[in-house]
């Protein structure tokens, strides 16, 4: 007997799963946040070398702000003022139209920097001096945050296979918020870092296992409904969190404030139910059951559950149910192993691209809370084209069809001119639509793919290959140093890739879940 079965009985997708996709849509809102906290704790505000030790008392006081700042800091080619360097000593002949700099001695900032306060209040940039030749760190604390979401969706996918996807997302309810708050207070730079680390590390575990609890508990007919909502819980997330930081402008407390929506995720858990196929293939036949009926209740199917007996709910997993499954049998077998391989490229391209893009916020010199908040409203169309066309052309040719069309529009940029910074935001706009479309198909389509018994583990190991995707991103961006059009040039390469690979992976559209690796193996290609 097949899991659906059941589900034929007692409603797939009735009042009792709506409750879990609803609570699970809460609990995920401070994920994109955390996602993109960096965007704007980490953004560098205009500034200049500290001048006051160039004050002699003398000539140097009794000039004007601007007069101090012509005879202190060099010009650079575009006019503005040069962020790292400063003049050895004022160069007063300057104020008499002296234009000629070329010769005039030099030295770094000797005394910190000056910063403009007047979009941010505080950022981790201005809280550290992480510019000019510190300037990697300040990308380095984005990269080491999604290096902690990397090795924790590994370590959650496989706890949640082996204790249950409901105690795993408590878990990570909790020490996510713990870290992410103390995060907020940290003294020093390396602090902070390593509780970014473990922030990342426990807060991913939210996103792998609520997606799964998801789809495990809902029929064929609504698993692309499912994938879709909680790919849009994202978007809105997205969205708020613009909001959000336009009106919290302290790093401290804009890390506060995106968490705080964790406190209603820990109220909510406790509706929140185990996975009835986990506890099958866990022979927890009567804990199943407990579940099932509880959900045939809230459906109002009591009167159609004659397959919920344990004798009958025993036949649906074949496999062995005293083993433990770890993520070696990711790779035991042929098809599995194929299958992992290409799911984890896949991942890989998908996340490299859209957060290359996501980051990118600055990087077309219109207003990043604007660039923000249109890169988030974009996905809300782009995810709902994608429900549609789940069903009208399949998961696969979604994705492919998706990660194409990103490419195309990194592509675009490269040859569009740096002046032409609307036309640049519109078609990274475009592109971060189509990225958005992929990651939502990818997910959804990836879960479907894994058979129950390593459901976790094999979505833990996708998740683990998507966010070294996103940990690469940030660093992909500081290629621009190198050659001005080599990030979009790699990203875009990252699209196509991904593009490629999804081509080869078999279509799920309206097929049952596999149970056990036997069912994987047994497959053909479609």
């Amino acid at each position: 007997m097949k899991f659906e079965n059941i589900f034929s009985d007692i409603n797939g997708f009735g009042r009792f799963q709506k409750m879990i996709i609803v609570i699970n849509f809460i609990g995920r809102f401070t994920l994109p946040c955390h996602f993109l906290l960096n965007n704007f704790i980490a953004a560098v505000p205009s500034h200049h070398c500290d001048i006051s030790s160039l004050d002699d008392g003398g000539i140097f006081s009794n000039l004007s702000l601007p007069e101090r700042l012509a005879v202190s800091i060099p010009v650079q080619g575009d006019g503005t003022l040069s962020s790292c360097k400063m003049f050895a000593v004022p160069q007063y002949q300057l104020l008499s139209n002296y234009s000629d700099i070329t010769d005039l001695p030099t030295v770094s900032c000797q005394n910190g920097w000056v910063y403009d306060n007047s979009t941010f209040k505080s950022t981790l940039t201005s809280q550290w001096d992480l510019v000019c030749d510190q300037r990697g760190k300040n990308k380095a604390t984005a990269t080491i945050f999604f290096v902690g979401v990397m090795f924790g969706a590994m370590s959650f996918g496989s706890l949640s296979d082996r204790f249950g996807r409901r105690i795993m997302l408590l878990v990570s309810y909790v020490s996510g918020m713990l870290f992410a708050v103390a995060s907020a207070f940290s003294s020093s730079y390396v602090m902070f870092t390593v509780l970014r680390f473990f922030t990342g590390f426990c807060i991913t575990g939210i996103v792998i296992v609520s997606a799964v609890l998801s789809v495990e508990w809902v029929d064929i007919e609504h698993r692309k409904l499912v994938g879709v909502i909680d790919s849009l819980s994202w978007s809105f997330g997205y969205t708020g969190f613009a909001a959000i930081a336009y009106f919290v402008t302290d790093w401290r407390w804009l890390t506060v404030s995106v968490t705080s929506p964790v406190i209603l995720a820990i109220i909510t858990w406790r509706w929140i139910p185990e996975s009835a196929r986990w506890l099958i293939a866990n022979g927890k036949l009567e804990q199943a059951q407990i579940y099932l009926k509880k959900c045939a209740k809230i459906n109002l199917t009591e009167g159609l559950t004659d397959n919920l007996s344990t004798e009958k709910l025993s036949t649906i997993v074949t496999e062995k149910r005293d083993r433990v499954y770890s993520y070696l049998d990711l790779i035991r077998t042929p098809k599995m192993r194929k299958l992992a391989l290409r799911t984890g490229t896949l991942w890989f391209c998908v996340a490299t691209a859209f957060y290359g893009i996501s980051f990118n916020i600055t990087g077309f010199g219109l207003n990043i809370y604007l660039t923000q908040f249109t890169y988030s409203i974009i996905e809300l169309p782009a995810k709902v084209s994608v429900y549609f066309l789940l069903d009208k052309i399949g998961r696969r040719c979604t994705e492919v069809g998706a990660l194409l069309l990103a490419g195309v529009c990194l592509g675009i940029n490269i040859i569009v001119p740096k002046d032409m910074s609307v036309v640049r935001t519109v078609v990274a706009v475009i592109g971060k639509g189509f990225s958005s479309a992929s990651f939502a198909t990818v997910v959804l389509y990836s879960s479907e793919l894994y058979p129950t018994v390593v459901r976790q583990n094999g979505m833990g190991f996708n998740s683990f290959m998507g966010r070294f995707g996103v940990a690469v991103a940030p660093l992909i961006l500081l290629l621009d140093e190198v050659w001005k059009h080599l990030p979009q040039l790699v990203l875009c390469s990252a699209a196509v890739l991904g593009a490629i690979v999804a081509g080869t992976l078999p279509e799920t559209r309206n097929r049952c879940l596999p149970e056990t690796i036997q069912d994987i193996e047994e497959q053909s290609q479609a």
